[in-house]
């Protein structure tokens, strides 16, 4: 017999946890099945504690900046600092306990283990404890928000050998003496820099043509010359054919044209996807090619009645605030409140290297491809009056694509100091389809990084 609820929430990452919360503190009984950490990946593992490495390593460039602009300086990186802010601060050395409590406090029940639906309203669930299965009723519905994991690509010799993930990157406690990057994506950028910046040989391996292959051309040539300026050394259209590991040579990798590369630890940055396989979607009569990256879902977040789903499961982006976007909405449709309909038209994210790299909405390239009738505008931060104050670590750019057509932006990227920052303006521009002419319109302070938006939208005209 299935012990009855209201709603199974599988998977408490950010968007599942506050799914859970909120409908148990309106009164629903709740169960929230998780066999990790409540809080998922970003706050412990992502997020969070990458960010705090990310300032850490920003405050060593910095520092270096000193010299002909505020006098001389010397700065002794210690790793060890910033790794026990992570385990003291962000993490509580990834121990739950608090975030846990705060859902039992709000009403809720939390099971660990793995859950997967067994039927129609049904989730069995297999305890941490390898405990015997226990199957759940939900007589209003079902939640999917179980997040993604790192995808590995099958390489020889990589399995069994002890490459790292972003995981083990965040919890190391010491930098390695060299480090290589399988992978020029957001994560691997981040940490390929922010060890760098501790004094790690870092080379980072892309497979594609360019380093941040979804952003626009402008972002890769940026941060590759940044990169490089560094002391990094990147490798684009380069291919792995192979891994050989010792304990004494470490991590052997092997490239298409024959190089062979060679450090003492090796990070695998080649994206995550969600483990839809286990998840027992037929259950639910839903069938998905098998090589399948997303689980569809409507504008209310419904993948099957009474059943929706959040987060990285749905394909519309791998990051924490489009999870508890879809939770927002999710949890409104699940209490019976009127809720507006889905809109990814400004989605926003930010690749947290030094210049940031922020984007919302289209790409020109996407843009293009929708069939728009594409206008560009640049501005470069160097010729800023802001970039010309700030000098030293001052790249950055403004770009606007406009539909020409409807005289609105569909899509932004501001690169920069300040980066992600700077994107919030642009973002409210396209998410309230602002006239162009409004846009040009207004007052942009002075001296700051985001007077370059008003430069962009000049060479836009």
């Amino acid at each position: 017999m299935a012990e009855e609820t209201d709603v199974i929430v599988l998977g408490m990452g950010p968007g599942g946890e506050y799914v859970a919360g909120k409908l148990a503190a309106a009164g629903l009984d709740v169960v929230g099945v998780e066999a990790e950490l409540v809080g998922g990946e970003c706050p412990y593992w992502a997020c969070v504690p990458s960010k705090m490495m990310v300032r850490a390593a920003d405050l060593i460039a910095e520092t270096r900046r000193v010299p002909g602009i505020a006098g001389s300086s010397e700065v002794t990186p210690d790793f060890g600092t910033v790794a026990h802010r992570i385990r003291s601060e962000a993490t509580d050395n990834w121990d739950d306990t608090v975030a846990a409590d705060r859902f039992t406090d709000a009403g809720g029940r939390l099971v660990r283990g793995r859950g997967r639906l067994s039927g129609p309203g049904r989730v069995a669930v297999k305890p941490s404890d390898d405990g015997p299965e226990t199957e759940y009723g939900a007589r209003v519905g079902i939640v999917i928000a179980t997040g993604s994991r790192p995808v590995v690509p099958p390489l020889p010799g990589l399995a069994g050998s002890p490459y790292w993930t972003n995981r083990e990157a965040i919890s190391a406690e010491a930098p390695p003496r060299s480090l290589l990057v399988l992978g020029g994506g957001p994560v691997g950028l981040e940490l390929a820099q922010v060890y760098s910046r501790f004094g790690t040989t870092v080379t980072v391996v892309e497979g594609g043509e360019r380093l941040l292959s979804r952003e626009e051309p402008e972002s890769s040539r940026l941060i590759t010359d940044v990169l490089t300026r560094e002391g990094l050394v990147v490798h684009v259209s380069s291919h792995a054919t192979a891994v050989r590991y010792d304990d004494t040579t470490g991590f052997t990798l092997s490239l298409d044209d024959g190089e062979e590369l060679t450090a003492e630890r090796l990070l695998v940055a080649t994206g995550r996807a969600p483990d839809l396989a286990s998840l027992g979607l037929e259950h639910a009569g839903i069938e998905l090619e098998p090589k399948a990256r997303a689980l569809p879902v409507d504008e209310k977040l419904l993948a099957a009645p009474a059943l929706w789903a959040i987060g990285d499961v749905t394909g519309v982006g791998q990051f924490t605030h489009v999870s508890m976007y879809q939770a927002q909405l999710a949890t409104r449709v699940i209490l019976g409140e009127q809720a507006p309909p889905a809109d990814y038209r400004a989605l926003p994210h930010v690749t947290f290297t030094d210049p940031e790299i922020g984007s919302v909405g289209l790409t020109e390239a996407a843009a293009r491809e929708a069939g728009i009738d594409v206008r560009t505008g640049m501005a470069d931060l160097t010729s800023s009056t802001r970039g010309w104050i700030h000098q030293a670590g001052n790249e950055g750019f403004i770009k606007l694509v406009a539909d020409a057509r409807r005289q609105v932006l569909v899509g932004a990227t501001s690169a920069g100091p300040a980066g992600g920052e700077v994107l919030y303006g642009l973002a409210v521009a396209i998410q309230g389809e602002v006239p162009l002419d409004r846009l040009r319109q207004m007052i942009y302070s002075y001296p700051t990084f985001h007077r370059a938006v008003e430069t962009a939208l000049a060479d836009l005209s």
